[in-house]
């Protein structure tokens, strides 16, 4: 496929940088909200596989991006390991915790295919509806975020109990890890069986660990993934919220492009990483509440920033729910002007 965002990931020249937006399949767009009123519920919404394909290809026909997301949520494999999940509007999901060996017995690796099929038969319609040349990435939770919404049962401001686990019986909780990441491995892997054409990992709570945890915990699984999956042929993002003490360690992981959060530049990004894998990021999603001026001016701060070679544009997490569908158009634009290069 000739795709820009593809060319990015693998370190190859391309016309202009690529950009994509983290939740760019969300309820900032006016489209997604008319769908999620379709679905009556999100967990409906995600395990509806037509309505997963229209919010998929919502923010590539509105805002013009260079690859769709699939639509999904990243506890979905949790769940058909044998977690109990609801979501409560306005309050997050609510997971039934897992604290205990006891608690672990219950848990099992699931089938990609029998037990979350919704999820490949959406990956599938969207690789069908796709414009030529706009390829679609798969995603999963990594490893360690999804210990940490399993242990916790849901989101967390202390990650008291997983981090409580960690330091009381390391062994024990390294057996929930082993287990997540077999089911990560076998979930990716079914995704691109199915059509994905990229992958990223969402460590999105690995931020708070230390570098020493990070480097005893969270890297060796992401490790295990990324060699697992490395003849499949498909680029693997990997994303840590806070990762700026880790970005070293991120990059031996193996995967092939960091995604970087805005609490550090790419040019640090890049000299700490040493070329090692390509860079995905990193504005402020704050930025696209700026008059439009000033986000043209972040965007240029970051294009400016980022290696000529191996560069994919996007937000340094997720775009809120608020945030001005206007703005999110004006940067993709931006994007592709100020970062076209020389024939």
């Amino acid at each position: 496929m000739n795709s820009r965002f593809l060319k990015a990931c693998r370190q190859q020249p391309v016309d202009t940088t690529p950009i994509w937006i983290m939740r760019q399949a969300g309820r900032y767009l006016p489209e997604y909200r008319s769908t999620r009123a379709k679905a009556g519920d999100f967990l409906t919404l995600c395990k509806t596989p037509d309505l997963a394909c229209e919010v998929a290809l919502q923010p590539v026909e509105r805002l013009g991006v260079d690859a769709a997301i699939l639509f999904s949520d990243i506890l979905v494999p949790v769940e058909a390991m044998g977690v109990g999940l609801r979501f409560t509007e306005g309050e997050g999901p609510r997971l039934e915790p897992v604290r205990s060996q006891a608690d672990l017995a219950r848990l099992h690796v699931p089938d990609p295919v029998a037990e979350t099929g919704f999820v490949m038969d959406a990956v599938r319609a969207i690789r069908r509806a796709l414009p030529p040349g706009i390829p679609l990435i798969g995603f999963s939770g990594a490893p360690f975020t999804l210990a940490s919404y399993v242990v916790e049962g849901g989101t967390s401001r202390n990650f008291r109990h997983v981090l409580g686990w960690l330091y009381e019986d390391p062994a024990g909780l390294g057996r929930l890890m082993d287990l997540l990441t077999e089911t990560v491995i076998l979930y990716l892997k079914a995704q691109v069986e199915a059509g994905a054409q990229a992958l990223q990992l969402f460590d999105t709570w690995a931020g708070v660990l230390s570098r020493r945890q990070y480097r005893e915990v969270a890297a060796p699984a992401t490790a295990r993934i990324a060699a697992a999956l490395r003849g499949l042929g498909v680029p693997l993002i990997l994303y840590v919220n806070g990762s700026a003490p880790f970005l070293e360690e991120m990059a031996g992981t193996g995967v092939d492009v960091i995604s970087v959060d805005w609490r550090v530049s790419l040019g640090e990004a890049a000299q700490r990483t040493r070329g090692a894998t390509a860079l995905q990021g990193n504005l402020d999603p704050m930025a696209l509440y700026a008059p439009p001026k000033i986000l043209e001016r972040e965007a240029a701060r970051v294009l400016a920033e980022a290696p000529a070679v191996g560069h994919v544009f996007n937000l340094g997490h997720g775009i809120q729910p608020d945030a001005p569908v206007e703005s999110a158009v004006a940067l993709v634009e931006v994007v592709h002007r100020l970062g076209r290069k020389e024939p």
